[in-house]
């Protein structure tokens, strides 16, 4: 059974820890160190303060059980992460403006990465950046998941993007919302959005590595340490903006690919087999895959398989359906393989992840403190 922690703020469910700790692969007397309660696991989150706006986390920590952190509000800011160990691989870039947060930890699963953190002034000029890079698709798609979240918090008919996002950071700030994105998000919006679960995912390139072991080796102490991590982690994120932008494909073999996501995301409950995919497009199985894994990095069927489990934990969240008929409303025949595939995916058996989102519905006081349910 998963345990459930309602937290106000990310680190409430962690204990102070100490500077001089031997786990740390460096520290100073500044950084704050959280480490985890000894009944629900080990391991450690170091906080670097490099600037007002800039602050790098070093994580290291396993759990004993699965854990469903329940965050009533996540405040402004940008990160990018970066995994190490047995989950490198690709990095992310995960933008926080205020709205409730259901984050599954597994069990018994190593969790070990570098974070860069953005607040503004900084994070709004970062995340310009990002959605720059964006292709013409997904960047229309974020804005209107934008545009959602800025009408959803009462914001006025007209304004720039730019202008958007600050009154969002602002109503992160000074609001108490408990709204997740799939309630703000209709429903074919929230379809598209998979495209940006897709869009923040970087590969790791050999000269990101080298980055992080240089950040995990620092020499230096004081002032000058700072300043050395804050010039590693910027240089960090400038190599994943980088990353984003891939070869591009010829605008109709693009389209192709596009057209056959588009479908995928349509008939989650019963998609089509990737010859008839291929037909459908006007392409053959061998360019499809390559294509998919060119603009996704998945395979068709990995992308199926996601856009399944993406639906199903928006009926999760937002329906009293029963767990058969959600797995029913995705495609699977048998509960059983869709409980399998939702946890290896979400982290989460399926059930304690509703029944975390109904308990969640209706604020507790005990919100304002770390509790367990």
């Amino acid at each position: 059974m998963a345990m459930r922690l309602i937290l106000n703020h990310w680190r409430d469910w962690l204990l102070p820890g100490s500077p001089s700790d031997s786990r740390l692969f460096h520290s100073d007397s500044s950084d704050r160190i959280h480490v985890c309660p000894p009944h629900l696991g080990q391991g450690y989150f170091q906080e670097i303060l490099l600037q007002d706006d800039l602050t790098l986390f070093i994580c290291d920590y396993t759990l004993n059980q699965d854990v469903l952190v329940d965050v009533s509000s996540e405040r402004e800011r940008l990160e990018l992460v970066v995994q190490i160990g047995s989950n490198a691989g690709y990095s992310f870039f995960i933008p926080f403006y205020g709205s409730k947060k259901f984050d599954p930890k597994q069990a018994r699963k190593r969790v070990f990465n570098v974070k860069v953190c953005f607040k503004r002034p900084t994070l709004i000029t970062y995340f310009q950046a990002f959605l720059e890079r964006l292709s013409p698709q997904t960047h229309c798609v974020a804005e209107r998941a934008i545009q959602a979240m800025y009408r959803y918090q009462g914001g006025g008919p007209s304004s720039t993007l730019i202008g958007m996002l600050n009154r969002i950071f602002d109503c992160a700030i000074a609001a108490d919302p408990h709204c997740t994105p799939e309630q703000v998000s209709t429903a074919a919006l929230y379809a598209e959005a998979i495209a940006l679960k897709y869009a923040v995912r970087s590969p790791m390139t050999s000269a990101m590595q080298q980055l992080i072991g240089q950040i995990l080796s620092c020499p230096y102490q004081g002032s000058t340490r700072r300043t050395y991590l804050e010039c590693k982690a910027l240089e960090l994120v400038g190599l994943y903006l980088k990353g984003m932008i891939r070869p591009r494909l010829k605008e109709v073999d693009f389209n192709c690919i596009d057209q056959a996501a588009a479908i995928l995301r349509k008939q989650v409950a019963n998609p089509p087999t990737v010859e008839a995919l291929a037909r459908l497009v006007g392409t053959n199985r061998l360019y499809l895959n390559r294509g998919f894994h060119q603009v996704y990095g998945v395979t068709p069927f990995g992308y199926s398989r996601d856009c399944r489990l993406w639906q199903a934990r928006r009926l999760l969240l937002t329906s009293d359906l029963s767990i058969g008929k959600v797995a029913v409303a995705v495609g699977y025949t048998c509960p059983s393989h869709f409980t399998k595939a939702f946890h290896r995916g979400m982290g989460l058996n399926p059930k304690a992840f509703q029944m975390a989102a109904w308990q969640g519905a209706i604020k507790s006081e005990q919100s304002k403190n770390c509790a367990f349910a």
